[in-house]
């Protein structure tokens, strides 16, 4: 191989440079945060940031202790991090967010959280 950088090494360079071209357009009021999705290997979670004051407004992760205990595969605790999101979120008084993929693709259980969040009432 004529590259020496490895595959995994290109993708993350792709994931970040996607993720920078991404933030220039998207942007979170106090009306609509900016509902943004960090996914690892093993959890995922979601922060509603408000970008005007740099504040957090509300988060969910798989790392929780009531979603730990949850049966099912990783699909199915991204779903349900993002109808506990959305309930947070009702709670703090957001109804309508931007949707923030972090540069990664709108695919899987990214899009498994952003479905859980849409169906618990969420407008994206």
């Amino acid at each position: 191989m004529s590259n020496s950088s490895s595959i995994s090494a290109r993708r993350a360079v792709g994931r970040t440079r996607r993720h920078f071209r991404l933030r220039k357009k998207v942007v979170g009021s106090a009306e609509r945060p900016r509902l943004v999705v960090t996914r690892s290997s093993r959890h995922i979670g979601a922060a509603l940031v408000d970008d005007a004051i740099g504040q957090t407004v509300a988060s969910a992760s798989t790392l929780e202790a009531d979603l730990r205990s949850l049966d099912g595969d990783k699909t199915a605790k991204a779903r349900k991090v993002g109808e506990l999101i959305a309930e947070r979120a009702k709670d703090k008084g957001v109804v309508a967010v931007v949707f923030d993929r972090a540069g990664d693709k709108y695919h899987g259980r990214v899009a498994a959280l952003a479905d859980g969040a849409r169906g618990a009432g969420l407008e994206f």
